[in-house]
């Protein structure tokens, strides 16, 4: 496996990514833009910032993230300083370290861009990504009403 950085030509996965990662927003779609609007739309603004999965020829996932201001914040929004995340394995490919290797990645290159952290948002019953990002440092900082936890990692 290598992990490249991504760039405007992997849109199409990044959005095909967020399907797999926001499969519980999507279940029951609310007002407003959905996630795919959230997180790739006129993608190649300041900080966005993805890496990408490859093995063999195929990407098999992507960790990547963006900043968002208060009038339209994503689903983990901490500050307008703070990147929020999103990262996702095809089906077929996890459990098999990519996630973490991705995650990795990213949080070297947050540090490299001189981010002070990182944010996200996870399901509150998904105990295996809650347990997945505290083993990354990633700490409980808000929930929005019981459906998700906001969660936090200082670089």
């Amino acid at each position: 496996m290598v992990i490249r950085r991504g760039g405007r030509q992997d849109v199409r996965f990044l959005r095909d990514m967020l399907h797999h990662a926001y499969y519980w927003r999507e279940r029951e779609p609310g007002e407003g833009p959905g996630p795919v609007s959230l997180y790739v739309k006129g993608w190649g603004r300041p900080g966005d910032t993805a890496v990408i999965a490859v093995e063999g020829a195929f990407p098999v996932g992507a960790a990547w993230y963006r900043l968002f201001d208060r009038e339209r914040p994503g689903y983990g929004f901490v500050d307008e300083r703070t990147p929020e995340l999103a990262i996702a394995v095809v089906p077929s490919r996890r459990g098999r370290g990519i996630g973490d290797a991705l995650l990795n990645a990213l949080v070297e290159r947050a540090r490299s861009d001189g981010y002070a952290a990182l944010s996200l948002s996870v399901a509150r019953d998904d105990e295996a990504l809650l347990s997945f990002y505290e083993k990354h440092g990633f700490a409980h900082v808000g929930e929005d009403g019981g459906e998700s936890v906001t969660m936090r990692r200082e670089l």
